[in-house]
């Protein structure tokens, strides 16, 4: 669209910005142009594209004005036409966006990415955030206003890329904010449109005025989980499904930042990270605890006995923190929050804890060094038998979580489930061929389970299985601080959540208890999530 057809062009310069004397008659002039292009744009039909595009760029000209009520204006202008612009942008270039000169239907706009996430590779869809239902958080939406137009923006996970193995499976997701804006250089090139992180610009500077953007920090994710293939596979990762060991892993859903404290969230048997979506929606809410935590998400086999889980995710860990901070310095070391829900907040407890001799003298009747075994399965029982608190663990939240155990696994059912949950770990492998080796070195009560392999995750949460016994012992030492959530379901002779009973969910020496009317599943509770929000900011 050429120069004459803007009657902001001939009183500004090329950056829209004109000499003080002549300020506010340029505002005004390019905020009457604008108006004029809106107008024009509600006729226009097809041709709606190009005159939104000339509204946005010549509103934004207009704040360049020292009148607050008219840069007000201007401002409210060039956000709903960037909308009107990007709503029709998006039906027409629905694929993927890339940085670089951007030519539909007309026009032409230099399309640029203002420091986003590195994680965002393109081509990278875009999608109005206002258009991305609520329904993953059950309506709940955190956004606030401002200039621009919020819009969600995902890109396929690159493994070949440094950080790769710690994108989430169905890959990067980020809330960015964009907004149309003329060329600072040349008057006669495109329009630029900026897609920017809200979070790591927070406001612009146009004219004489700072602008805060508008963002909105749940658009981005809601739709990543709409099209993700996790829902399919908790269930198959309980019955020794081989999909969900392939995606195990720990999963950043935000850019490493070395001076936040992580969040760890590690969900429960049968369980996927998307149970945690409500919290995470909440924590990314809140400017507060935003600016404090970066969200950590443990997924992981739930057939594996709960012993060697732990490993797993001690592994999972290990191997983020090496590729994060091989040095071993950064603040995001320390001040770690671990929240767990079930079987996943007894795996946060032991993680917390030194083991000492507790779990060794539960299933075996000698020390290690009497053992007839190689030693590569002696090095492997040792890790699962004894092992220490997680260096740099500060806090711990735990959910409905089984620390006496669950009744439920004794049950008929949940020994019909034991029989079908997936047995054969590597280091089942190994305790299976040292029990062979070693009857006499046996409790007399394991020998027989330890012979045939018999150990998942289920029999592991039995009650009276000895070396889960032994673990109620274990509790985070003093310079932990713990905290305890359990549900009951109202109308039961027991008090119960339907799977863990009420005393077995609450342990001694907890910085706080509560208990909700619900079941299970409490994870999604508001009162669980309020409380959950409360501990992160003490």
């Amino acid at each position: 669209m050429s120069s004459s057809q803007s009657t902001a062009g001939s009183s500004c310069d090329s950056a829209g910005t004109p000499a003080p004397a002549s300020l506010d008659a340029c505002a005004a002039n390019a905020l009457e142009s604008a108006r004029h292009w809106a107008s024009r744009a509600g006729q226009a039909g097809h041709r709606a594209l190009p005159a939104w595009l000339q509204c946005a760029t010549d509103a934004y000209r207009a704040l360049h004005t020292d009148d607050p009520s008219r840069a007000d204006a201007a401002a409210t202008l060039a956000t709903q036409a960037t909308a009107e612009l990007l709503s029709r942008l998006l039906q027409q270039h629905p694929h993927g966006w890339s940085p670089g000169l951007l030519q539909v239907d007309g026009i032409r706009l230099q399309v640029e990415f203002r420091q986003v996430s590195p994680w965002l590779v393109p081509p990278v869809r875009i999608r109005l955030a206002r258009d991305v239902p609520m329904d993953a958080f059950g309506g709940e939406r955190f956004a606030r206003p401002g200039f621009g137009v919020p819009v969600a923006a995902l890109s396929r996970r690159h493994d070949d890329e440094p950080y790769g193995r710690l994108q989430p499976l169905f890959g990067a997701f980020r809330n960015l904010t964009a907004w149309i804006e003329p060329d600072p250089a040349q008057s006669d090139a495109p329009p630029i449109l900026v897609f920017a992180d809200p979070q790591k610009i927070g406001a612009i500077a146009i004219g004489p005025h700072r602008r805060q953007l508008a963002s909105d920090t749940s658009a981005a994710y809601a739709w990543a989980m709409r099209i993700s293939k996790l829902a399919r596979t908790g269930l198959w990762g309980l019955l020794g499904g081989e999909a969900i060991e392939h995606r195990a892993g720990l999963y950043l859903l935000e850019d490493y930042d070395p001076d936040k404290r992580p969040l760890v969230m590690i969900h429960g048997l049968g369980s996927i990270p998307l149970i945690w979506a409500h919290l995470s929606n909440a924590v990314w809410g809140m400017d507060e605890l935003r600016a404090r935590y970066q969200i950590w998400q443990v997924i992981y086999p739930t057939d594996e006995p709960l012993l060697v889980t732990r490993s797993r995710i001690q592994g999972y860990l290990d191997a983020a923190w090496q590729m994060l901070d091989p040095d071993g310095d950064a603040p995001a070391r320390s001040g770690a929050v671990l929240v767990g829900h079930s079987l996943g907040g007894v795996i946060a407890r032991l993680l917390c804890v030194d083991s000492g001799d507790a779990l060794w003298n539960a299933a075996f009747l000698v020390p290690p060094g009497s053992l007839d075994a190689s030693v590569e399965d002696l090095q492997v029982i040792r890790r699962l038998f004894s092992f220490h608190s997680y260096p740099g663990i500060a806090r711990a939240v735990f959910l409905a979580a089984p620390h006496r155990g669950s009744p439920s696994a004794a049950t008929p059912l949940g020994q019909v489930t034991r029989a079908l949950v997936g047995r054969r770990t590597a280091e089942v492998h190994a305790l299976q061929r040292i029990a062979m080796a070693n009857p006499e070195a046996i409790r007399p009560e394991l020998l027989h389970t330890f012979q045939q392999g018999w150990i998942n995750s289920i029999a592991t949460l039995q009650s009276e299985q000895p070396v889960r016994r032994a673990t109620e012992s274990l509790l985070p030492p003093a310079g932990i601080s713990f905290h305890t959530i359990a549900g009951v379901q109202p109308g039961r002779r027991q008090q119960t959540d339907g799977v863990v009973p009420l005393d077995s969910a609450q342990i001694p020496g907890a910085a706080s208890c509560l208990v909700v009317e619900d079941g299970h599943r409490l994870h999604d509770n508001p009162q669980v999530v309020a409380e959950v929000l409360r501990i992160l900011r003490l």
